[in-house]
């Protein structure tokens, strides 16, 4: 599990997920895939969860059952629909201890979006209050 320990000399970093190119879970094009490519991305998934080093954000929901909030004249405005298009959105996020960037890197690497059209971008985590 991941923690914030001063005492130590890990640095955490947040990855965020996008699913780029590869079709969202549910959809046509998702079922569409082998059974058994699915289930090595599954895999994928359950052995970056086990590392001790990273403690997984729980799954998001599909883009389209999103809402993006703004606030215009200081009344909120919403939108039905993710605040990127799909392609763009953020299908999870973790947070990862780690030495420094290229052990966050190395993690990174193993999340199947990343080798599937999508992308992961990690952040330093801060505190801003």
């Amino acid at each position: 599990m991941v923690t914030n320990n001063p005492e130590e000399d890990t640095l955490q970093f947040v990855l965020v997920i996008y699913h780029g190119s590869y079709p969202l879970p549910g959809s046509p094009e998702f079922e569409a895939f082998p059974a058994q490519e699915k289930a090595a991305i599954y895999a994928d998934y359950a052995a970056i969860s086990k590392l001790e080093n990273v403690a997984g954000g729980p799954p998001l929901g599909l883009p389209e059952n999103a809402t993006t909030v703004r606030v215009k004249n200081g009344s909120p405005v919403t939108t039905p629909g993710p605040y990127l298009d799909v392609k763009g959105a953020v299908g999870g996020f973790a947070v990862v201890e780690a030495d420094d960037l290229e052990a966050a890197v190395a993690v990174a690497a193993r999340v199947p979006q990343a080798r599937l059209g999508g992308a992961v971008e990690i952040r330093p985590s801060a505190k801003y209050w």
